[in-house]
Formats: structure tokens, sequence, C-alpha cells
């Protein structure tokens, strides 16, 4: 396949790194593998062609270099002697040493080519939910009880998935492995690869009788009623995480998390920024002109604050100590008060009149 470019078949430029090319090849080989559907078997060589030269550090500086893998010295594909590129799929295993390809195909036939080792527990899944809470909770803090259905542990084996007073013995499906091998045959050859054991769930051992309750699954979905605790200070659409009140994890796996975003109804007068609250207080031309003294209402209670005379509109008095406590414990944020002056629309002849005289003038 010299003088094609590879880097336009994998669709990446030619200083793409090699997590970039191993992306852009997986990409291309779930689209099109021939026992998918809408599979394109020519494509799924050709993609497989390029990734063999551009995963491989001396293959690409020859093909950069030449415009082919094989360079001047007319070097073989991956197996010696094909002119194709790529490598030999017949009758490949997938086994402990094989680097690359090994974990670019894993996702292709759902399984790891782990060589027969045993897996692990694996951990629940997270759930995630959204919560709305006033301004004021926001302010001061708040509790939320929800109601979860999720995947729990069986309380009546505590997630053994064994019936109590039965002995644990090595699976006799998979020979205490946990996994079983399974042969997969392509148009491009065969792949032998290893599974999750049916019978022992990928733990390698099993009760001599299974829990009536779980079915020897270890779990069961029911309800939990789980509190958050929302602290003073969130953010408007930020995440909590509760550990371990996700899903119950498989053989005795760590549960996953409970995500809580958190939203926060408006206020009809206040606003946050940071830590600061802000609001703004209407008042006439003569408070500003020669000053006085009013309440602000604050998240805390009503304030008297003194307006000094000549303020000016759009000036901002700060009230510390009165705005939000950061969430994480360090200080508290103060309440800002914009002034807006209220210019009467009517005015009465009296009104007028004095107006007029501080502007310096009678009216005619």
């Amino acid at each position: 396949m010299a003088n094609k470019d590879y880097y336009s078949i994998l669709g990446v430029s030619k200083d793409a790194s090699q997590d970039d090319i191993k992306k852009a090849f997986r990409k291309l080989a779930h689209k099109h593998h021939p026992d998918k559907q809408g599979g394109n078997e020519a494509k799924f060589k050709e993609a497989n062609e390029a990734y063999g030269t551009l995963s491989d550090p001396e293959k690409r500086k020859r093909y950069d270099q030449y415009g082919s893998a094989d360079g001047p010295a007319g070097f073989g594909g991956f197996n010696g002697g094909n002119a194709g590129g790529g490598f030999d799929f017949n009758d490949f295993q997938f086994g402990g040493g094989n680097g690359g390809f090994e974990d670019v195909f894993s996702d292709l036939f759902g399984g790891g080519f782990s060589g027969g080792r045993q897996r692990g527990p694996r951990a629940g899944s997270d759930i995630q939910v959204d919560v709305e809470i006033s301004f004021m909770d926001m302010v001061n803090g708040a509790e939320r009880s929800m109601r979860l259905r999720k995947t729990m542990t069986c309380s009546d084996c505590d997630g053994t998935g064994g019936k109590k007073g039965t002995k644990e013995t090595s699976c006799q499906e998979c020979g205490g492995a946990g996994q079983v091998r399974q042969t997969v045959r392509s148009m491009l050859g065969t792949f032998a690869t290893a599974v999750s054991c049916p019978k022992c769930h990928g733990k390698g051992k099993r009760f001599a009788e299974d829990c009536t309750t779980c079915r020897g699954a270890g779990r069961v979905t029911g309800e939990e009623e789980v509190t958050v605790r929302i602290p003073a200070g969130i953010d408007d659409g930020q995440t909590l995480s509760v550990s371990g009140k996700g899903s119950a994890g498989e053989s005795g796996g760590q549960s996953g998390d409970l995500l809580v975003t958190v939203h926060v109804k408006p206020h009809p007068s206040l606003a946050r920024r940071g830590e600061n609250i802000l609001s703004r207080l209407s008042l006439s031309f003569p408070q500003v002109a020669l000053g006085d003294t009013v309440p602000v209402e604050t998240v805390y209670g009503p304030v008297n604050m003194k307006i000094p005379a000549g303020t000016q509109p759009g000036e901002v008095f700060r009230i510390r100590g009165k705005g939000l406590k950061n969430v994480r414990g360090y200080g508290q944020g103060d309440h800002l008060v914009t002034v807006v002056v209220d210019v009467p629309k009517k005015l009465s002849s009296k009104e007028k009149s004095l107006i007029e005289e501080l502007r310096g003038g009678k009216r005619k």
C-alpha cells in the first residue's frame, strides 16, 4: 500500500502522537469491522495497515522519509513477508505480551485478552441526581432526603452470592481462573479471547448453593433513602459527591458514588457574585443630597446603613461580613449595595419651585 497517505486514512495529522493514532484506529476499527453491521472489510484492512505502520516508530520514520514502511532496504510488514503490511489475523491469539493491538482489539470483541487472568471485583456505577434549593438554603446550607432505586448488596448473603452455611469452592466451569476462553471467527481469521466466567461472575469461586434471594448475583434491586448535606455557599450547578451511595459493586466490589448536582433558585431582590451578596437600594434625591440612615435587608436580617450627604447615583456601599460563608470554611464575603436615585415623573408646583431655586433661578 505504498504511496498512499496513511495519515489521511486514519484522519490524523503528520505530527499526531501515538495516543492520537491509536484512538483514531480504534474508532475506525469499531466502525468498519466486517463482523459488525454495516462494516467494511476493505476499509478495515486499510486502516489496519495504516496503523501497522504509524504505530511502529521505526516503520513510521521510514514511511515519513521514503513514503513506504519498507524503505530502501525492503523491510517487511508485521509478519515479515506480508507485503500488504498489517499483521496476520489467522489464528492470532491475544495474550499478555502483545502490547498495543491487545489494547485496541479488546473493545472490539467484548472481553479482555488477558491470558486467563482472574478478574477482580468490579466497582458499582455512580448515580447522578439533580436537586433544587432556594437562595436562602444556598446561604445557610440545607439537607435534602431522596429515595433512590438502585442496585444494592443482597442483605441475605451479604453480597457473597452464596446461601448462608454453604461452602465456597473453586469454580469448575473456569477452573478457578475467573475467565473462560471464547473463539471469535471472522473473515480475517480466528481470535481467541477471555471473557468473565458466567457461572462464578469472574470470582473464580462458587458456593455449593446460590442465595435464593439474589440467585447468586450478590446484588438485588431495591430502594434506599439517602440524606445529603448541602454546604452553605455552594455554587449554582456545583456537583457534590457522596461516597459509596451509588450502585453496589459486583463480587464485593466497592459501591459507586452518588453525584448530586445542586441548582439554586434566583432571589427576587438579591444576587450573588463570588462570596458577595449584591442588592440595589432606591433613594430619593433629598436622601442622597442631604444624607440619611436607611434599613438594608441582608441575608442575615435588616441592617441600618448611613447614607452620606452628596452620595452619587451608582455608588456602591459595602456592609462587611454580611455575604456568603466560603464553602471550604475560609472567611466570609460582604454585602454590596448599589445606590439608585428615584427621579419622580410628576412634581407639584412647590416641588418645582424648590428645584428651580436649587438650579439658581426662578420660574417665569
